[in-house]
């Protein structure tokens, strides 16, 4: 827990990429769950009855889907990681200053390998639970609210969620 507020501590400062990390997943989250829909149609609507405009029409629009998906996603990758080298070089700032401001007596006490560790490996840690959290923890709960969302649309009373007919009813 302690990890988890001193990262939010330094976060403040980079609220905008943070914004930006989960706007573009959230993109790309929702392009990936369009191209099975896309691919269903081309199926039931195109082969089916031999469209083969429409099978190229929305192949092309599946391939700008896909290439907005690997946009979003690499964005997001880009500002996940550049928020978390922030947060690490604000932290490693931190604790540079305060090992400084010890006396040598106090110095002596920790000794020079605890104060290494502390500057390098623990600032590491937080570096990277701010990377794996914007990167890999924020999609999850985004990929399950957009396919329940779309679920939900798709069948109305669909029981496996509860509330479904309460949001999406006339």
């Amino acid at each position: 827990m302690a990890l988890i507020s001193l990262a939010l501590r330094h976060a403040k400062k980079y609220w905008l990429f943070i914004s930006l990390v989960l706007v573009l997943q959230l993109l790309s989250t929702i392009a990936a769950l369009a191209l099975p829909s896309l691919n269903a149609k081309i199926i039931d609507q195109g082969i089916a009855n031999g469209d083969t405009d429409f099978i190229w029409n929305t192949g092309g629009q599946m391939l700008l889907i896909s290439l907005g998906q690997v946009a979003s996603a690499v964005l997001a990758v880009y500002f996940g990681a550049r928020s978390s080298m922030g947060i690490g070089r604000d932290l490693r700032r931190e604790v540079y200053r305060k090992v400084d401001s010890l006396s040598t007596l106090e110095a002596t006490n920790f000794g020079a390998g605890t104060l290494i560790t502390r500057g390098t490996n623990d600032v590491q840690q937080i570096q990277m639970l701010v990377l794996m959290t914007l990167n890999f923890m924020v999609s999850a709960p985004l990929w399950q609210s957009v396919a329940s969302s779309w679920r939900c649309k798709k069948t109305r009373a669909w029981p496996g969620l509860s509330g479904c007919r309460l949001l999406f009813s006339r």
